[in-house]
């Protein structure tokens, strides 16, 4: 595959030092993401003409852009096919993918088509992985699918390895057959699709990088940072054996929602928003931040990050989200 040009925001010392302020109920508002040349170029006065029409802004070539939206329409049964512009945040796990997604409705709630690329490159084991790691969640029995090199699905997605790395297709319930056919449009219109960089960096999330990479014994190799449809931030540090990733619910009833962690006799509490705890088992943190937000703070696998290391992780971030 071809590089693929999406953006790593690199920042200077001061941007390390210095990262974007704390968030509230709505996310800091901040210029998006554009590529960065450090070439300067050269300009050539011209004379003064009428101004034409704003250039149109170039929609990212992903598998959603290529794919044939009316076939997708055809194999879910969906009132409509529209590609999502604003970039989706990365599918944190093993693996990782870098996701973009077809709204499969007018609706902005609606359900949507996820179309997954993995961020490492992969191999047949990492395959095998990916079906053990499904298997574990105990949901609907996969099945063998041939497609590229090999892959497996159910009636709610397909996984596929397909020139050295996976990918997954995945959405609202139909059968596996429809997402093989969907799987099988995925794996046509790979070829030389571009490539992301292995850092793509919100300077608002560089507060937990030191944090991040303690608690996980490592640095990261891949960075994801991006931001929900509600607008809160998603930052997360990747290795291959390592994930570290921060991010938002929006929910009806916060507090409903976080009751169970309250009562769990793991939970251990931590000052934060509203009120917050540090699962001493998983390591995983929660913060409730007023009615309807949940602030989740995921060390994957579970279990592999110390207590206190997550703490002090949870601390470093609390502020972008609870302020």
């Amino acid at each position: 595959m071809r590089t693929r040009s999406v953006v790593a925001l690199l920042g200077s010392t001061a941007l390390l030092a210095g990262c974007g302020g704390p968030g509230g109920e709505t996310a800091p508002s901040v210029p998006p993401l554009v590529s960065i040349s450090t070439t300067p170029t050269e300009t050539t006065p011209t004379p003064s003409e009428t101004p034409s029409s704003p250039p149109t802004a170039k929609v990212a070539d992903t598998l959603c852009t290529r794919m044939d939206q009316t076939l997708v329409q055809s194999a879910l049964a969906a009132p409509a096919v529209q590609i999502q512009l604003k970039p989706a945040p990365a599918e944190f796990g093993f693996p990782s993918y870098d996701v973009c997604q077809l709204r499969l409705s007018t609706s902005a709630s609606g359900p949507v088509l996820r179309v997954g690329t993995s961020v490492f490159p992969s191999t047949p084991a990492d395959l095998a992985a990916a079906r053990k790691a499904y298997e574990a969640t105990k949901g609907e029995a996969a099945k063998v699918v041939t497609i590229g090199q090999g892959g497996f699905g159910t009636s709610r997605f397909v996984v596929f390895l397909l020139e050295g790395k996976l990918f997954k297709v995945s959405g609202p319930p139909a059968t596996l057959a429809k997402y093989v056919v969907l799987g099988e449009e995925a794996a046509q219109q790979a070829d030389g699709l571009p490539d992301s960089e292995p850092l793509i960096i919100r300077p608002e999330c560089e507060r937990g990088t030191k944090s991040a990479a303690i608690a996980m014994g490592v640095e990261a190799a891949i960075r994801r940072d991006g931001e929900t449809e509600a607008g809160d931030i998603v930052c997360g540090w990747i290795t291959r054996t390592r994930v570290l990733y921060s991010t938002v619910r929006r929910v009806a009833d916060a507090e409903a929602v976080i009751a169970p962690t309250r009562k769990a006799a793991t939970s251990q509490s931590v000052p934060l928003g509203d009120e917050g705890y540090i699962d001493t088992a998983s390591g995983r943190g929660v913060i409730r931040v007023g009615a309807d937000k949940i602030v989740d703070l995921v060390p994957l696998p579970a279990g592999t990050a110390d207590k206190d290391d997550m703490v002090a992780f949870a601390l470093a971030m609390s502020g972008l989200y609870t302020r």
